[in-house]
């Protein structure tokens, strides 16, 4: 069935051009036609307001004068930053060692809870153990260390594992399991250095730049949004205000 969009049809020579831009999608040939679609709909509304040029430099003289994001305040900025204060502290360390049940097909989930809570209650009486336990159970390389990951830093790990690492008391064992995607995870910490917070003047303008940029994007996504509620389209599936047109 043709893609047409607005009383154009949308040619196999357009989507065999727009398709290598899209092979890491999850679905290509939806990414490439919904990209196509994108750009006929707002080359329709460029040249319905007139604007010259090339079919690129009319899209983006429209973009320029549709979709207005003003500059966030220093008010606007000094509330982030007070209500994400992790985000600019720098030097903040953290030591720890783990033990990882990996989660795999063909394991046995509620099995492996249980053998983890058993070694989680045993460690959690005898905390000497925990090197020699990450070595007999661990599914992480640094269980040859005794489950030591180092000192680590904002950013090493994935959010989940970070956010109880940089919240747990140091010197414990995290008394309960840690899920991430890669598992149940027993946690034990070590050392914590605090860190820096960095003034608020010497981080105002990326903060304002970071603020700017996702009120941006979320504009972008509006109004294209938008466009495609109004167009005439058949042939692809588009919700129009319903949709994630932009990720």
């Amino acid at each position: 069935m043709p893609v047409i969009v607005n009383g154009y049809e949308l040619s196999d020579a357009e989507m065999e051009k727009e398709l290598p831009e899209h092979q890491g999608a999850a679905d290509p040939m939806k990414s490439a036609m919904t990209a196509l679609v994108l750009r006929r709909v707002l080359l329709d509304k460029a040249n319905e307001l007139g604007l010259q040029g090339e079919d690129e430099d009319k899209i983006e003289a429209l973009l320029v004068r549709e979709v207005l994001v003003p500059k966030p305040s220093s008010e606007e900025c000094l509330r982030h930053y007070q209500a994400h204060p992790q985000r600019f502290t720098v030097g903040e360390l953290v030591e720890a060692n783990h033990i990882l049940f990996q989660v795999t097909a063909a394991l046995d989930l509620d099995n492996l809870r249980k053998h983890a809570e058993i070694v989680l209650q045993d460690l959690l009486d005898n905390p000497a153990n925990f090197a020699a336990m990450a070595k007999a159970n661990s599914n992480c390389p640094s269980s040859e260390v005794g489950g030591n990951l180092g000192q680590l830093t904002r950013g090493d790990t994935v959010p989940e594992f970070e956010k109880v690492i940089f919240s747990a008391e140091e010197h414990k064992i995290v008394p309960r399991l840690v899920e991430t995607r890669f598992g149940l995870h027993i946690v034990q910490l070590g050392r914590k250095l605090a860190g820096k917070l960095l003034p608020f003047e010497q981080v105002e303008s990326k903060i304002a730049d970071a603020m700017q940029r996702a009120s941006h994007d979320h504009a972008m996504r509006q109004y294209l949004q938008l466009m495609v509620g109004q167009a005439k389209i058949s042939g692809i599936e588009l919700e129009g205000a319903d949709t994630p047109l932009v990720q």
